[in-house]
């Protein structure tokens, strides 16, 4: 099977990408979707996260809102996160690839922003950085999460930069594309 990673930072058009991947056939992992899912179903990843990051978990549920605040705050608890996720994460990205296999799927697109930080990259054939210019991925942000530019930017300055992307990736993309027909069309080149 053919993998295609897909990383970047927040707001710079990943979920476009993944989407136009998604219209071609692919199967397609949003792992930001599937912590989410995650945050509901999984009573040991809900107590990971509660455990070390006190006060967050209360009544079986996270309050991300606080979470976030401590996380997009300090490197060293988003470097924390991060290690809880990546752990739980993986073995559904596993799962969902091996029953896309069995099913006879030949290509596989997973969207993470962490994906080279967590090793996923080195399960992927191919790695495409997505990036974009700082203000647009702010006002994507702020309208995306309903939050303010204040906590947008500490969102994205607490991410990599993107000539982290340009040096760690096999392609970049610039995620400002409009038409979703003409970014349908680019993404199929990595399918040939």
């Amino acid at each position: 099977m053919f993998i295609i990673g897909i990383t970047g930072g927040s707001g710079a058009g990943k979920t476009f990408v993944l989407q136009a991947f998604e219209a071609s056939g692919v199967l397609t992992i949003d792992c930001d979707a599937v912590y989410h899912e995650l945050l509901e179903s999984s009573a040991e990843l809900k107590s990971d996260i509660g455990a070390t990051f006190e006060g967050t978990l209360r009544d079986g549920v996270i309050d991300r809102e606080s979470l976030g605040s401590i996380v997009f705050a300090d490197p060293v608890a988003l470097n924390s996160l991060n290690a809880i996720t990546h752990r739980h994460i993986g073995p559904e990205i596993d799962r969902r690839l091996a029953e896309w296999e069995a099913q006879g799927g030949k290509v596989a697109a997973i969207d993470a922003i962490a994906l080279i930080e967590s090793g996923r990259a080195k399960i992927c054939d191919i790695v495409i950085g997505i990036t974009a210019p700082r203000n647009v991925r702010i006002k994507r942000i702020m309208a995306r999460d309903t939050i303010t530019r204040a906590q947008a930017e500490m969102r994205i300055n607490a991410q990599k930069p993107d000539s982290f992307y340009e040096e760690n990736c096999d392609y970049i993309l610039e995620g400002t594309y409009t038409n979703p027909d003409e970014l349908k069309e680019k993404c199929e080149e990595f399918l040939i």
